[in-house]
């Protein structure tokens, strides 16, 4: 069976060599706790990062031993730097698009990459996704769910969804942080409630502001099972039927499901059945977001106990995301 891991992080040895030595980006410096090293953000939050994020060898050995055949591969979302100085953050995000790219390029075709963008200068992002398509063979980009408050179905940020639709490639909605969310400073709330309610207020927001009316052609992947769309589309629905403001979209919220691609992420198998069940189970793709520590286990864990038939574990495990990404890898 043909197994996609579309959820995966890469963290570039550059960047971390950098922290190790005080000159991180964004001022981002390494320490070591217990034994493992971790990248701290200037804002507070801290991450460890182990070698299988930038270290090849390691990377390899980690998808044999999880039983992944290929990876869809993305910068850890930490990276995203968007607010960074906009100069400043155009050249971050080429270095590691290179660096990136180079990674993929050695691993034997069993790693695709897709680029970072400097989301808080649309002109340098779209130029930047072109680059990482046109001339890096990156196979889409992985973005936030905002940029530092700024809505995707913005102008600005519109732009850059237009021009992945433009190039036919899909873009990977990533929630992000590196300081707390008010409100969710306890309990690692900011993750385990705000991560999710990130995309799921993107997603909303694409729909009911008519950006996927105005963009046909643009191919979304929400991480994390869609945050909470698929779980309250419902209520969307009704909510278009009776409020004034919810009535920006040309059809109901549902009809949209369709046109967004959710990983399997759910860490539990009712809600991944749910999902398969009501988005259809060729719009479910296997994702992990290995190495961190709210990873997904592998394929076989993940689909275990959902009942899913063989032919739909089939097209989540890997076949959806071979289409989706254009990755012409054999199925059989």
């Amino acid at each position: 069976m043909l197994t996609v891991d579309v959820h995966t992080h890469f963290a570039p040895a550059s960047v971390v060599a950098a922290a190790r030595h005080g000159q991180g980006f964004d001022g981002m410096t390494a320490e070591r706790d217990g034994g493992t090293e971790w990248l701290v953000h200037r804002q507070g939050f801290r991450w460890p990062v182990p070698p299988v994020f930038y270290d090849l060898t390691a990377r390899l050995a980690s998808m044999d031993q999880r039983g992944t055949g290929h990876a869809v591969l993305s910068v850890a979302p930490q990276l995203f730097m968007y607010w960074a100085p906009a100069s400043e953050a155009a050249g971050f995000c080429r270095a590691v698009n290179d660096e990136l790219a180079a990674f993929a390029a050695g691993s034997g075709g069993r790693i695709t990459a897709v680029a970072t963008l400097p989301m808080q200068d649309p002109a340098a992002a779209v130029a930047e996704l072109r680059r990482a398509v046109t001339e890096l063979g990156m196979r889409g980009a992985e973005i936030g769910p905002d940029v530092t408050g700024t809505p995707l179905d913005g102008p600005g940020p519109r732009a850059v969804l237009a021009a992945a639709a433009d190039l036919g490639v899909p873009l990977i909605l990533h929630p992000y942080y590196v300081g707390a969310r008010p409100g969710l400073a306890d309990f690692y709330l900011t993750n385990l409630i705000g991560n999710p309610l990130a995309t799921t207020v993107c997603a909303a927001r694409l729909i009911f502001s008519g950006a996927l009316d105005e963009l046909g052609a643009l191919r979304l992947v929400l991480t994390h099972g869609g945050g909470y769309l698929p779980y309250q589309i419902g209520r969307l629905d009704h909510g278009r039927r009776v409020r004034p403001e919810a009535g920006g979209c040309a059809h109901p919220p549902s009809a949209y499901l369709s046109r967004f691609w959710f990983d399997t992420v759910t860490h539990a198998p009712g809600p991944l059945r749910f999902l398969a069940d009501s988005a259809g189970a060729d719009h479910v793709v296997y994702g992990t977001d290995f190495p961190f520590d709210m990873a997904a286990g592998p394929l076989a864990d993940q689909l275990a106990g959902t009942g899913l038939s063989e032919a739909d574990a089939e097209r989540i495990a890997g076949r959806n995301a071979n289409a989706l990404f254009g990755l012409a890898l054999p199925e059989s």
